[in-house]
């Protein structure tokens, strides 16, 4: 079977289709914008799921060309679903802008990157320069395009560049705006919120609100941010968030376009784990798949058909919000996400006008980040009164590897803050209160997941242990007839060595009962003989057990 190059980080709609790359056909999103005849569009949804590829899809249709674009539509939808649709392709000047590289640590880089963006639109459509008017918008045109205009003149340069293409060609333009809150995010945790907000805010109400040139505009981004701190006053702007059912399987893959991808590669038997792995997100009503998951796996199976399920998603953003809400967390919230990862529900009000300003002003707010970027899914949702609360999950494997992933590098930061030289003092002397004190009060201000299994406070004790100074740690090492969980070594054999094995408890009442075991096995496995035979004399043995985050620790 011939192999269809799949396109991993493709998202010009022209190359996709001249290269012959495997196209999912959303060409049905131009039916339903001409249809609604929305004057501004702004679609909402997580990070790659396909927004950027529609709006360079929007572009190649509607955008007036000295090409013959129809070919590139040859075969799609649009192009079955009716005359008036295929009358308006090729109508418009279109402007087109993208967001998304809008990265930067300061807000004077940042804006120099604005300015770059906006200067290779203007040279784009260079060819209408000397067709203006006058001389002095001939000039101004040309300060754009070299980047020299005056700081105050950007804040109307797509209204400026607008008025030039509908004059020229006689015909009102589209606009076209890719991920438009990533300036936003990164300016909010990099310092510069309200300098951001205020130039995007200006640059975007010239262009949308005040334009009398502007046939329509389509915008995408993460997050539906407030109209009072973007788009104030802009009453033609229509709002297409993950809540709403219109446009909704226009982003993301659903389950008959996953089956025909895996059926077209010959991976149907991979279905339940594909889903398993990477479906699970609700637009509206429909059930839609990560888009960039499924095609970095399916093309990680051109050599092994047997390749494993991985997480994609999670290498893409620096999953900064769910950072902040475990930072961030008291005792409820450290327990509701605990219940998250366990695969329950937890259920928040839901509120979609919000600002990046507001992100921790509450944990209700960080919960809504978390649904509006896909780091949750609705399950379903009630009205009581005017407020609308949302029963909440997390999607799927692939995001709940984020989350404990998240959660560990939390818990790494916070012990080596700690001061745990007690904790050590106590295990080397053999205070077994104290060290079991120590090690409740910080199973308690941690995040636990994996059911309390045996395996989580393993890897909890391990990694409090990480930094004890002088000594060596070995976790799980072949030792005597079976393998203790936890040693300590001196460097040297006239210091202590220390052996630990961990049990856990059913029942609080347990406890006690589990540490004798713990003891036990220690003793029945003879894992002091290899110490012994390396010279060790002061050997100390610990039974500990787990119950929750309660623990009880004895000593032979």
């Amino acid at each position: 079977m011939s192999w269809t190059p799949l396109p991993v980080g493709i998202e010009n709609f022209k190359e996709m289709i001249e290269k012959g790359y495997y196209y999912v056909d959303k060409t049905l999103l131009i039916q339903d914008l001409m249809d609604l005849k929305g004057k501004v569009t702004l679609f909402t949804r997580p990070r790659r799921f396909g927004k950027t590829l529609n709006m360079s899809m929007l572009r190649y249709f509607f955008e007036r060309s000295d090409e013959d674009r129809r070919t590139l539509f040859e075969g799609t939808k649009i192009m079955e679903a009716g005359e008036i649709y295929k009358k308006e392709m090729g109508r418009y000047p279109v402007i087109s802008l993208s967001f998304k590289s809008m990265k930067q640590a300061s807000y004077e880089d940042a804006f120099y990157c604005i300015k770059e963006e906006i200067a290779r639109e203007y040279k784009r459509h260079s060819n209408i320069a000397e067709q203006l008017d006058s001389k002095q918008e001939q000039k101004k045109y040309q300060r754009f395009m070299d980047r020299n205009a005056e700081p105050e003149e950007y804040l109307t340069a797509l209204q400026f560049l607008s008025e030039c293409l509908c004059s020229c060609y006689e015909k009102r333009t589209v606009i076209l705006i890719d991920e438009y809150d990533v300036p936003l995010e990164n300016s909010y945790f990099c310092g510069f919120y309200n300098e951001m907000v205020s130039f995007i805010r200006s640059l975007f109400e010239s262009a949308l609100k005040t334009n009398d040139t502007l046939e329509f505009a389509v915008i995408t981004g993460c997050l539906r941010i407030s109209k009072e701190s973007i788009f104030t006053g802009l009453n033609n702007l229509n709002i297409i968030s993950i809540l709403d059912r219109s446009y909704a399987e226009h982003f993301g893959f659903t389950q008959s376009e996953v089956d025909q991808m895996l059926s077209h590669y010959g991976l149907e038997q991979k279905r339940e784990t594909v889903k398993i792995w990477y479906d699970g997100y609700q637009f509206g009503d429909t059930e839609v798949y990560n888009p960039w998951s499924v095609i970095n796996y399916i093309n990680s199976c051109y050599k092994n058909r047997n390749e494993f399920c991985r997480p994609y998603w999670s290498n893409t953003s620096s999953n900064s919000i769910v950072r902040t809400l475990v930072e961030k967390a008291d005792l409820s919230v450290r327990q509701e996400i605990e219940a998250l990862i366990a695969g329950n529900t937890i259920e928040k009000p839901v509120h979609e006008d919000i600002t990046y300003d507001d992100m921790d002003s509450t944990q209700d707010n960080l919960w809504n980040f978390l649904l509006f970027t896909g780091y949750l899914k609705k399950v379903k949702e009630r009205q009581n009164g005017e407020t609308i609360y949302m029963e909440m999950a997390i999607p799927n494997t692939e995001v709940l590897y984020i989350y404990k992933n998240t959660v560990l590098r939390w818990f790494e930061d916070q012990i080596k803050a700690k001061e745990l030289l007690p904790f050590y003092d106590s295990i080397l002397n053999g205070e077994c209160e104290k060290i079991a004190e120590i090690l409740s009060e910080n199973l308690m201000e941690t995040i636990s997941f994996y059911d309390y299994q045996e395996s989580y406070y393993h890897g909890f004790l391990a990694g409090m242990l990480k930094n004890m100074g002088n000594y060596i740690v070995l976790s799980n090492r072949e030792s005597g007839n079976g393998r203790p969980d936890i040693l300590i070594k001196h460097p040297s054999v006239k210091g202590k060595a220390v052996i630990i094995e961990i049990k856990t408890a059913k029942t609080y009442q347990q406890l006690e009962e589990k540490c004798r075991e713990a003891l036990r096995q220690i003793e029945d496995h003879k894992y002091e003989e290899i110490l012994k035979q390396e010279g060790y004399q002061d050997i100390l043995k610990y039974g500990i057990a787990f119950y929750k985050k309660e623990c009880m620790v004895n000593q032979i």
